[in-house]
């Protein structure tokens, strides 16, 4: 196994501070950052759908369809919750959120990252990694599953050119203990229902209650007029080839072999 692959397996088994890549990321990431936010405002002058904190869902016209499949990814998820060693911590990762989530309580399934198909994604769930890779102009789509007690912290996304959708699979009871707030809006979620939001507004996530909460979890291509189009189009591409893109899908790779290692002592 090339170094490349090795040294984050290491890297996420050791506890500590940062390492010497991770701070790398980090500042490449700070300073990618503040240019996405000098491009928020024109974004939101030209985007089709408006500025808000949530959206009504019926602006976008994929999402009445795509609901009525969420019993398919139910079935899908249930079995992978089964199995809860294909699922790695959020921060496992995605180090530059280490600040939301450094334990495992906040766990995944990703999908797509930034356009970066992930391999082994169908394995479990081939009819949900089928129905997701159909959405329009999808970006990154993973489950996002959060423990019972668990709270993200208030935060808020580092660029306007995408919006993000939740589709609650798994809403633990009673529902009003599983929150969303984004600017001073907050929403409840409902199975089989859809939330669109815009994430750079401040926002935090908590669950409350003694069961497990799981949401598709996925960002897509604002929709924008005139040359905000292309120019979205081409920051996403280099969104997905920079450091902390490329950093997540190494170790994504390296949690999945390290993973193939263990399967025969598992079996």
């Amino acid at each position: 196994m090339g170094s490349e692959v090795s040294r984050p397996a290491r890297e996420m088994a050791r506890a500590g501070g940062p390492t010497a890549r991770e701070r790398a990321v980090g500042g490449a990431t700070t300073v990618g950052t503040r240019i996405l936010h000098w491009l928020d405002t024109y974004f939101h002058d030209h985007s089709c759908v408006g500025h808000h904190t949530f959206f009504d869902t019926a602006l976008f016209p994929w999402i009445a369809p795509f609901e009525t499949q969420w019993p398919v990814m139910r079935r899908e998820l249930d079995a992978l919750l089964c199995r809860p060693d294909r699922l790695p911590s959020f921060h496992q990762i995605a180090s530059y959120e280490r600040h939301l989530s450094s334990d495992d309580r906040w766990k995944t399934y990703f999908f797509f990252g930034y356009g970066h198909k992930i391999p082994h994604a169908p394995e479990l769930c081939p009819e949900s990694a089928r129905l997701i890779g159909q959405i329009p102009g999808m970006t990154t789509a993973l489950f996002s599953v959060l423990s019972p007690g668990m709270r993200l912290p208030p935060h808020r996304g580092p660029y306007s050119g995408v919006l993000r959708y939740h589709l609650a699979l798994k809403v633990p009871e009673p529902a009003e203990g599983c929150g969303l707030r984004v600017g001073a809006d907050v929403r409840h979620w409902e199975e089989g229902r859809s939330l669109v939001f815009d994430d750079v507004f401040e926002h935090e996530a908590w669950n409350d209650t003694d069961g497990v909460r799981v949401v598709l979890f996925l960002d897509f291509k604002r929709p924008l007029r005139g040359l905000a189009r292309p120019l979205n189009d081409a920051l996403i591409a280099l969104i997905g080839q920079s450091p902390y893109i490329h950093d997540a899908r190494t170790r994504h790779r390296a949690w999945e072999e390290r993973l193939e290692r263990m399967r025969p002592r598992m079996e």
